[in-house]
């Protein structure tokens, strides 16, 4: 069952790669604002984990830079997911804000917020 796996996470990350979304073209200016408040975020995720690709994907789209943490191969990312959110489930977005820490689950939920917040 583990080599399924494996094989199929290969696959997505294949077609993620060939089929990769262009993304929103900003002056420079409007980039770096939207870099900079990118940082306030960190996306805990799996890299080949079907849902944490549609995220991925939805940032790229928005062309937004939120830091990658690999919650599967890096026991410190694992531990502060864990506790942080409550749970190691993935993708899940940490997001910093006025020294507030909240942690949102729920791919469809990450997409929504992404949207809005970088449209």
């Amino acid at each position: 069952m583990k080599f399924i796996r494996w094989i199929l996470g290969k696959i997505i990350l294949l077609l993620n790669a060939v089929f990769s979304p262009r993304g929103v073209k900003r002056s420079e200016e409007a980039q770096r604002s939207i870099d900079d408040k990118a940082q306030q975020y960190a996306l805990y995720q799996f890299e080949a984990c079907p849902f944490c690709v549609k995220v991925r994907r939805t940032m790229k789209r928005q062309s937004v830079n939120i830091e990658l943490r690999d919650a599967k191969n890096d026991p410190a990312h694992r531990t502060a997911l864990e506790q942080g959110g409550g749970r190691i489930k993935v993708p899940c977005l940490r997001i910093e804000k006025d020294g507030q820490t909240q942690w949102l689950y729920e791919s469809s939920d990450i997409i929504a917020y992404i949207e809005k917040e970088f449209a």
